[in-house]
């Protein structure tokens, strides 16, 4: 794979699919769900990724009150944060937060504050001083808000930071902001990222003398 070269000069990270690998406990969660509304798992599978729940269920289910999905998307977040069989980090993850030490950079996840800081932990990875949960913002991914609130906690203008993704919703998510975006994983390539990895050893962070990140993006790193 060619190496790509972006400058930024902060970076906004996805967590599920980009950081953790939790697709174990997500399948498990929304196919049961699937299954108690009698719908199809593999079309459910196609919405979820990087969404909030609710978000998900109002594509999913659109004639149902908005109360309802948000109550049973608190149900499912309690769910999900009890379970964490199989949430491992994604390749390289740990190593590429490490070399992001003192450099901008915040975690932007569809996830609330339980949520996150049990993935992260149950996959062996510190959580960024910056996060923009649920909590945060009033709109899902594909919305851009959580990157827009990312980039203006960290000072920083939109078009000089960079995405790190692998889902739809994200990378929409990313691209609205007027960002630039590394897909992350199989699932990203198809939604159109600047750049696509296989997973985080591929990726190389330098620290440049005038304050900005370099990415190398495509040398694997192991």
């Amino acid at each position: 794979m060619p190496a790509t070269v972006l400058t930024a000069r902060a970076l906004l990270l996805d967590m599920d699919g980009t950081l953790v690998n939790s697709d174990a406990v997500v399948e498990r969660i929304w196919r049961r769900w699937a299954e108690r509304h009698g719908l199809d798992g593999d079309e459910v599978m196609k919405v979820v990724h990087g969404r909030q729940g609710h978000a998900s269920m109002a594509v999913l289910l659109p004639d149902r009150p908005v109360r309802q999905n948000l109550a049973d998307n608190a149900r499912m977040l309690a769910e999900e944060t009890a379970d964490l069989d199989g949430v491992i980090e994604v390749p390289g993850a740990a190593a590429f937060l490490a070399s992001l030490h003192g450099l901008p950079h915040a975690l932007v996840t569809s996830a609330d504050v339980a949520l996150s800081t049990a993935r992260m932990a149950a996959a062996g990875l510190p959580l960024p001083e910056v996060r923009v949960t649920a909590e945060s913002v009033g709109a899902s991914k594909p919305d851009p808000e959580g990157f827009l609130k990312g980039a203006a906690e960290l000072g920083v203008a939109p078009a000089d930071c960079v995405v790190f993704e692998d889902s739809g919703a994200g990378v929409a998510a990313g691209k609205a902001a007027g960002m630039r975006v590394v897909g992350v994983g199989p699932r990203a390539g198809a939604h159109g990222p600047d750049v696509v990895v296989p997973d985080l050893t591929h990726v190389r962070v330098e620290a440049a003398a005038d304050g900005a990140i370099r990415l190398h993006l495509g040398a694997h790193e192991g």
